[in-house]
């Protein structure tokens, strides 16, 4: 059921995406992105237990996740990299970080680039007993990761570059996800056309190069266009 939203709901917090299609733009499986915000009951030598949510809608009410809640799946994202991420694991560090720093949403937080995200990463690898260049892996993506989100002056993330896989956390920040351009879908930066529309286009056997006129797009633009869409 979806609801109607207060206007005075800020662009960040305001649901946009069902489970699919932001599982869909941050890369990861419908599946793993629903434990995170709904939870999920595991078995321990004591019976069944409980890991509870690592990332809250907006809305109790409403089934979407916002903007802010893409921001924080990119994020979560990054642990499962080369760790498969236990939720207790992340749930203890974030616990630890946050009472130590009284930083709440820390996943969402600029504060993941100081010390509140160092103490994070270290309480993560020690709960998950990783050896030591397992911890500096796991921070160098993690860290990486982060760089791929923009934030205002106050430190709020205001878009979001997710990770293509065949090119890598290095590669230039070319498709975009912003909740004021294109509705929040993924698009081009800096020209603002979706990658779908390239995607659409190129599929219906339209001339390359009369797409990159239209919306004055070079092959870079166009190759990430189709490797994001392709990878879905």
């Amino acid at each position: 059921m979806y609801l109607i939203v207060p206007a005075q709901i800020d662009l960040l917090e305001r649901p946009r995406y069902g489970i699919a299609s932001a599982a869909r733009h941050v890369r990861i499986s419908p599946s793993t992105l629903r434990s995170w915000v709904v939870g999920r009951p595991y078995q321990t030598s004591e019976g069944e237990s409980y890991s509870y949510p690592l990332i809250n809608r907006p809305v109790t009410e409403d089934s979407r996740l916002a903007f802010s809640n893409l921001v924080e799946a990119h994020v979560l994202r990054s642990l499962r990299t080369r760790h498969d991420v236990r939720m207790s694991a992340v749930r203890e560090a974030l616990d630890f970080a946050e009472e130590r720093f009284k930083v709440k949403r820390l996943l969402l937080s600029a504060e993941l680039r100081t010390a509140a995200g160092r103490l994070f990463m270290e309480r993560f690898g020690q709960v998950l007993d990783l050896s030591r260049s397992d911890q500096l892996a796991i921070t160098e993506i993690f860290m990486g990761h982060l760089q791929r989100i923009d934030r205002s002056i106050e430190g709020l993330p205001y878009r979001l570059f997710p990770v293509i896989a065949s090119l890598g956390l290095s590669s230039q920040k070319i498709v975009a996800i912003d909740p004021s351009i294109s509705f929040g879908r993924p698009f081009i930066a800096g020209k603002g056309v979706r990658t779908a529309t390239i995607v659409e286009r190129l599929d219906a056997k339209e001339p390359r190069e009369a797409v990159a006129a239209d919306y004055d797009l070079n092959d870079s633009e166009i190759n990430a266009a189709i490797l994001y869409e392709r990878a879905a």
